[in-house]
């Protein structure tokens, strides 16, 4: 259950929206014009939109990955025709815009998103604690 609804949060300011993958779920984000409007102005302000998984779908519809590198789970790519560059690396900057392939990703996106919002120290700081084997 959340704690608002989208109506109430869309009210609100935020430095980035983040999109959860999965299906149904990212066909709704895609199919939203309220997260549509949303995004874009986000992205128009220079702050971040991020999607993890299939929600890179939303970020295409809306228009924001024209141009852009960006990465997503590859069952969807088909999805996705044409208007960027697509990447199979596990997470993908462009600009203001991050992408990322899937659940076995996550731990890396979520890092991305602290470091973009809350500088390398912290990231390095959470990522001490995380005890992730190899790093």
């Amino acid at each position: 259950m959340p704690d608002v609804t989208l109506d109430e949060a869309l009210r609100q300011d935020y430095d980035m929206v983040a999109l959860p993958g999965g299906m149904p779920g990212s066909e709704h984000l895609k199919n939203d014009p309220r997260l549509a409007a949303l995004m874009k102005t986000m992205a128009t302000q220079g702050k971040y939109v991020a999607a993890i998984c299939a929600a890179p779908m939303a970020l295409h519809a809306a228009g924001l990955l024209e141009g852009k590198r960006a990465t997503s789970f590859p069952g969807v790519i088909e999805e996705m025709p044409g208007t960027h560059r697509y990447q199979t690396d596990a997470v993908v900057v462009d600009g203001n815009i991050v992408t990322s392939r899937g659940p076995g990703t996550a731990m890396d996106f979520a890092l991305q998103l602290v470091e973009l919002l809350a500088g390398k120290s912290k990231r390095d700081a959470v990522e001490a604690e995380l005890q992730r084997p190899g790093k």
